[in-house]
């Protein structure tokens, strides 16, 4: 099958667009408004765009709290998102008012960073604290602005739990990182093999 997008004919139950690009990393976004509230929230558009400078970005689509707080402070947290922590991170995702603390709500440990005034989950395996580069809005092919705007950020520190350290790495199968699919799926990524690149 094939299909263009602006007339969106695909004739399925769902729109397909989210479970071709996928799994996804989820960024968990631990934040702080400039009036002190506290802010947790999961971005499934998130990942890794650069090791040097080690850059970050997030998008929010529309403009929510994690977005407002980090433009407001310039800093927010990356919080890993493994497996025993998954119902922490769904309820972490409800829709509620500004001033509801969404670590409280989860029943999870707001800790502030060494390097950033935002707060990180003391839960998570590991935990990336950024300072924010720029925040842009991307634009379509007509350019009118999307719906979404994009957080970048540039980490300064990283905690790791040694608990998943062995031999001197991630041991991805303790970690068990979690991956957003399609729809409402979601995968676990404890399942690992090497892959090595081939010589020239």
């Amino acid at each position: 099958m094939f299909y263009a997008t602006d007339q969106n004919r695909h004739g399925l139950a769902h729109d397909p667009f989210k479970a071709i690009v996928s799994p996804r990393p989820i960024g968990w976004i631990g934040s702080k408004g400039g009036d002190g509230m506290l802010n947790l929230a999961p971005y499934s558009f998130f990942n890794a765009i650069s090791d040097r400078p080690k850059l970050v970005m997030f998008s929010s689509s529309g403009r929510k709290d994690s977005y407002r707080n980090a433009s407001e402070t310039g800093e927010f947290t990356c919080n890993f998102v493994s497996r025993n922590l998954i119902d922490k991170m769904n309820m972490s995702s409800a829709a509620v008012a500004y001033d509801v603390d969404e670590f409280a709500l989860a029943g999870l440990t707001p800790k502030k960073g060494e390097l950033v005034d935002a707060p990180y989950v003391a839960e998570a395996f590991a935990v990336l604290e950024c300072k924010v580069t720029e925040i842009i809005e991307p634009k379509s092919l007509s350019g009118e602005p999307s719906d979404s705007v994009m957080i970048f950020g540039q980490v300064v520190g990283i905690h790791i739990d040694e608990a998943i350290l062995r031999d001197g790495r991630i041991d991805m199968g303790l970690a068990r990182p979690v991956a957003r699919l399609g729809y409402m799926d979601y995968s676990e990524s404890s399942d690992v093999f090497e892959l090595f690149r081939p010589k020239a």
